[in-house]
């Protein structure tokens, strides 16, 4: 392990502990697992587990859509592997590594263009935050309508709004970024060029990068079409709106009673606690998953801990299995899976 790496490692693992210890440092242990024990509905807690790969079939019929522009016919389990490996990578590896497996995996699968399948990942993700966003404006601006009977304080308010507001902030930069690539290719080019000709860069490394480049714009094609983003914005409410369900499902499995449409504010956070580079979302997903337990719905630390850690148990288990399944089946190893990753991660 280089110095860099492990400086980088270090860092991951102190945000790790730092992001537990905020999460379960007021926990009842004991409480939690009372609750736990005590409500729980195996019926549903299997079908739960069963819908937790759910979300990666209708991320891949919303990635073939963009993927059908470099080569129609894509193969859907491909593509449903492609995510359930990133996923895993993601899971044990830190800095997200996965969110290069997934691209990089798909196109030596189907010898597609490897920057291609990269600029329509980068797509993906940014639909992603502005669904989300997209989704809690939603729910902000219909709040007259159940006030009665969800009410949030003002404070949660401003919160929710105010990590809304930055989160589609940070959307729309990256949007105004592809767009700029996109429509200005020559310049973007360009200026590529002009930063690759620093002498820390071997030739041949550049001549690569500007190839990438060229193969990543081709990615953002959908961005051309208002058509096409509209269709790909409805499949991103499709992605989000089935995790939503999966959600709902896992708190009926726990004889907790909350509104579908009330899960919304929910979801939005736990997408940012996941969004935290920790290997696995751990920390990052409790604390929020935790934090926005008790101040929607009102629940005590230890039970929103403890519905956390299961919830979590049940995604990272379930995952993994699929995963290396897959793995094995493609004569892979994790080992040559995360060299993919760190290949195009400099």
């Amino acid at each position: 392990m280089t110095k860099k790496n492990a400086i980088r490692l270090a860092l991951v693992l102190a945000l790790t502990i730092v992001l537990l210890i905020l999460s379960f440092g007021k926990m009842n242990w004991g409480e939690a697992w009372r609750f736990l024990l005590k409500n729980v509905r195996w019926g549903m807690f299997i079908l739960v587990a069963l819908l937790t790969p759910m979300h990666m079939l209708t991320r891949s019929i919303r990635w073939k859509y963009l993927m059908n522009r470099e080569k129609p016919g894509v193969r859907m389990y491909n593509m449903f592997a492609a995510n359930a490996v990133g996923f895993t990578a993601s899971y044990i590896f830190p800095a997200r590594i996965g969110e290069l497996v997934k691209p990089i995996y798909l196109a030596r699968q189907e010898k597609c263009r490897v920057g291609y399948t990269l600029g329509t990942c980068v797509v993906e993700r940014i639909f992603d935050v502005l669904t989300m966003c997209l989704l809690l404006a939603l729910f902000l601006l219909a709040r007259p309508l159940y006030i009665s009977t969800f009410n949030l304080q003002e404070a949660q308010v401003k919160r929710l709004t105010g990590l809304g507001i930055i989160g589609a902030a940070a959307a729309v930069f990256l949007f105004a970024v592809c767009l700029g690539c996109l429509f200005f290719r020559e310049k973007a080019l360009a200026l590529a060029g002009s930063l690759l000709r620093f002498k820390i860069f071997p030739e041949k490394f550049r001549a690569k990068a500007l190839e990438l480049i060229h193969e990543f714009i081709d990615g953002l094609k959908a961005f051309r079409s208002l058509r096409d983003i509209l269709i790909y914005l409805g499949l991103s409410i499709f992605v989000w709106l089935g995790i939503n369900f999966y959600y709902w499902i896992f708190f009926q499995a726990f004889a907790i009673k909350i509104n579908f449409f009330f899960l919304l504010p929910y979801l939005f956070m736990t997408a940012v606690g996941a969004s935290i580079p920790t290997p696995g979302m751990v920390g990052g997903y409790h604390l929020f998953s935790i934090e926005a337990m008790t101040m929607l719905f009102g629940m005590d630390v230890s039970r929103a801990g403890g519905l956390t850690i299961v919830f979590h148990a049940v995604q990272y288990v379930v995952t993994l299995v699929v995963g290396f399944i897959i793995l094995w089946k493609d004569g892979s190893s994790l080992v040559q899976i995360k060299r993919l990753g760190e290949a195009k991660n400099p």
